[in-house]
């Protein structure tokens, strides 16, 4: 097997109370059931790398509190290295506060912790497991100037680096930091934020637009996660194309992208080509939005094998992939835009 995959980012407990209603301020109201779920998603991702069977490390931090103990456990668990999973004295582990209404509405508050306290000197404390990766993984629950000095290592070391804009920052994202990056992997919303456009304005007969501007602001290759539309690729080889959804009954999409990405990268330091990747991540996502929770959504690498072959075998031959050549439907073609990036110099 080749080098495994490295995850840098967040480790979060879930704290989850389910109601008939959100409480108003200053109530006090009796709730239905109370869950705890291990999340962040720079966790989320390295147990969806450890359960499509390939090898990953998770670099990030716990707090010196009995959720940080359980948190590296989890990982452990899973079949993720935590060794390079520290503990940050004085200071509680990641926590959401998630309180769900019946009808779904929730609200959410999220107190980073030990999350925060990731800095560029833990990442040289980890240069050995950064260096010998078969690809980088992050996201951006974790300090920008750790992001920062994550790409310098990637580049410096020639390894793979793949950015999962999310959330998407107050201030926006410097183009030192896009020109370092591998595969950018932004949903719709992140796209639409990324692009200064309103949610709604982005759709699959524009995303071409809006992904070659990305493309133009340094990263190799552009991925727009775009849910039951599918993925659509802006790749440097000169590759555009919108790979499609696979169908399922989704129960909860929390974490779906995190899958995505984890399929993504599996099917990349495997060999697959882009294309080939992009369609082994989508599996991956689809199939964790049949189930609930987020890390206990991840899909075992037969499962996503198994839908695979199922759906090559209903495609007519003409259609399959062929020697990474394609073409952009006419509906994809790119748009004259005026809508200026939110990215920073």
């Amino acid at each position: 097997m080749p080098s495994s995959i490295v995850v840098v980012g967040s480790i979060n407990l879930d704290l989850v109370c389910s109601g008939k209603r959100i409480p108003t301020p200053g109530e006090t109201l009796k709730g239905d059931k109370f869950q705890t779920f291990h999340g962040g998603k720079g966790a989320n991702q390295a147990v969806a790398v450890a359960r499509l069977g390939y090898g990953v490390n998770m670099i990030g931090k716990v707090g010196d509190d009995d959720f940080g103990k359980r948190l590296r456990q989890g990982l452990r668990d899973a079949g993720v290295g935590v060794r390079g999973v520290s503990t940050a004295k004085g200071v509680s582990s990641g926590v959401a506060l998630i309180t769900v209404a019946a009808g779904g509405q929730n609200s959410i508050t999220v107190i980073p912790g030990a999350n925060d306290q990731l800095r560029p000197r833990d990442l040289e404390d980890c240069l050995p497991q950064l260096r010998s990766a078969g690809m980088i993984l992050t996201q951006l629950e974790i300090p920008m100037d750790t992001v920062d000095c994550l790409g310098a290592i990637a580049r410096r070391f020639d390894i793979p680096f793949m950015l999962d804009p999310a959330p998407v920052p107050a201030k926006p994202i410097s183009r030192k930091i896009l020109r370092n990056v591998t595969y950018l992997t932004p949903n719709e919303t992140e796209t639409a934020a990324l692009c200064g456009i309103a949610p709604g304005e982005l759709t699959p007969a524009n995303v071409a637009t809006f992904a070659e501007l990305l493309l133009n602001t340094g990263p190799s290759n552009v991925i727009v996660k775009m849910g039951s539309h599918g993925a659509y690729i802006a790749a440097a080889d000169g590759l555009r194309r919108m790979v499609p959804a696979f169908k399922v009954k989704a129960v909860d999409s929390t974490a779906a992208g995190d899958a995505f990405n984890a399929g993504l990268a599996v099917g990349l330091v495997r060999g697959m080509s882009l294309f080939e990747a992009i369609r082994y991540g989508s599996a991956t996502g689809a199939l964790s939005a049949t189930r609930a929770g987020a890390q206990t959504s991840m899909p075992e690498g037969r499962e996503v094998t198994r839908m695979l072959e199922a759906a090559d075998s209903r495609k007519p031959a003409r259609t399959r992939e062929t020697n990474g050549k394609h073409s952009t439907p006419k509906e994809l073609e790119p748009l004259e835009t005026q809508n200026a990036l939110q990215l920073q110099n």
